[in-house]
């Protein structure tokens, strides 16, 4: 009989996270300070971050070890499985073999408790009382309330206005587990109220929403800022996730041919595909294809610049050299919330201008019918995110299916979408359309990059 899912023990689960940065074939150009244009120290970063998470953002380990209070905690969902997804693969008649890893199993449906409850560990250690964050869509703020939950700390979310408005349930959720969630653009911040006598209609954006955190946590000594997503010591948290898929691949006796997944800030994927890309530095699969996916609405990797930008709208976050569509892009509201920040992981973006991952933009009604599809093959409704990938995979697929080739793809599956069927009906009743950013617009948003010699 076929095997459709590949289960570890909990005891088979990784006690490290892996650390691409000193496998790197060139050094990961350095985080520069916004008043003096220097390198950022681990003094610099201080105020915002604990310590711990501060030292494994520059860290020379090649694996660092994960602390047996947040084993003991992912060991609530972890490992999720590794499932083969013949159903899809038979109504596709593709010759290729489809894998997906399944982060939906987690309490708040997603990977991003990966990263969470790790964060809130390291602050709990150092005696943070309160995090600030934000939130695209609301999976990383939900997840960041679970994790201060449970290590009692309180938490203050800035949730992306137009997902406020769309996703109530997911802040609910941060409610239930005791967190403070508000619309951003907000009246609690000077940017978000900057922001609100500018436009009162501004839907927000996720660069906002970081700029009213920064600013909230910086204000306040009892307050350290959190970030979900671009950072190393995120995607660093995030890399339980391929570690867990080589072994099941392994027992499934496959190494995939490609392996792709969404990106918004990139952690999710970025955790995936990380110990993998090794393999393809080092020359063990130099022809590995890694295809990063991500919307039309909002091309960070395939029409931003490679360039030093800011994180947030406001210019208070350190500068970051990443692709980026320019600090000030307002993305639409399109109904992939999570994937709508101006830039991108710096690991991300220094891989792909190394050539050793690549990147697609897809339109959002494509997404939303690849979702589908693999809702009545696979029995999973995804996340709107993840229905990008979904859509890329079921492209690469039907690709084989015209070649004849068997090739192994590997789908980084994100999340459940549960709360997001507002965002299905939408789609099922006529009402989605597609939406492209403008070239025109692109270059407007990057016209106010900040000035940086020798970039």
């Amino acid at each position: 009989m076929k095997r459709a899912m590949f289960q570890l023990d909990q005891k088979d689960m990784p006690n490290h996270w892996y650390n691409i940065l000193p496998d790197l074939p060139e050094p990961l150009p350095a985080v520069l300070h916004p008043g003096t244009g220097n390198p950022v120290t681990p003094d610099d970063l201080a105020p915002l971050f604990p310590m711990g998470l501060i030292m494994q953002e520059f860290s020379p380990e090649q694996y660092i070890e994960i602390p047996e209070e947040v084993q003991e905690i992912y060991r609530i969902w972890r490992p999720t499985n590794l499932h083969r997804a013949y159903a899809l693969e038979k109504a596709l008649d593709t010759p290729a073999k489809i894998f997906y890893k399944y982060e939906g199993t987690s309490p708040a449906g997603s990977h991003k408790p990966n990263t969470a409850v790790a964060q809130a560990y390291y602050n709990k250690k150092e005696g943070t009382k309160r995090i600030a964050t934000e939130t695209g869509a609301g999976q990383w703020g939900s997840s960041m309330a679970f994790g201060c939950a449970l290590f009692g700390i309180e938490c203050k979310v800035y949730m992306v206005k137009i997902s406020y408005q769309q996703k109530p349930y997911r802040r609910l959720m941060m409610n239930t587990w005791g967190a403070t969630c508000v619309a951003s653009p907000s009246t609690d911040t000077k940017a978000g109220r900057d922001m609100l006598a500018k436009d009162p209609d501004c839907p927000g954006s996720l660069g906002l929403a970081i700029s009213e955190a920064v600013e909230d946590a910086a204000g306040r000594d009892d307050t350290h800022y959190s970030l979900g997503s671009v950072l190393n010591h995120v995607l660093l948290h995030q890399t339980i996730i391929g570690q867990e898929a080589m072994m099941q691949m392994e027992m499934a006796d496959a190494y995939p041919d490609i392996i792709v997944g969404c990106v918004g800030g990139g952690s999710n994927f970025a955790g995936m595909y990380l110990p993998f890309v090794k393999d393809k530095i080092n020359g063990k699969k130099p022809d590995l294809r890694i295809i990063n996916v991500e919307p039309e609405s909002c091309p960070t990797l395939t029409k931003g610049l490679y360039a030093y930008d800011f994180g947030d709208v406001a210019g208070m976050t350190p500068l970051l050299k990443m692709f980026t569509l320019g600090h000030d892009f307002m993305p639409p509201p399109v109904h992939a919330g999570g994937l709508r920040y101006h830039g991108m992981a710096p690991i991300i973006c220094h891989l792909h201008k190394l050539g050793l991952v690549e990147a697609r933009a897809v339109p959002q009604m494509a997404t939303f019918e690849a979702g589908i599809q693999f809702a009545r093959t696979e029995g999973i409704i995804s996340a709107p995110e993840t229905n990008h990938a979904i859509r890329a995979t079921i492209d690469e697929a039907l690709k084989c299916r015209e070649s004849g080739e068997s090739k192994t793809i590997l789908l980084a599956h994100s999340g459940h979408g549960h709360f997001d069927l507002a965002a299905y009906d939408a789609y099922l009743s006529g009402k989605l359309v597609d939406y492209a950013y403008p070239e025109e617009k692109v270059k407007e948003a990057l016209a106010n990059l900040p000035k940086v010699a020798n970039q």
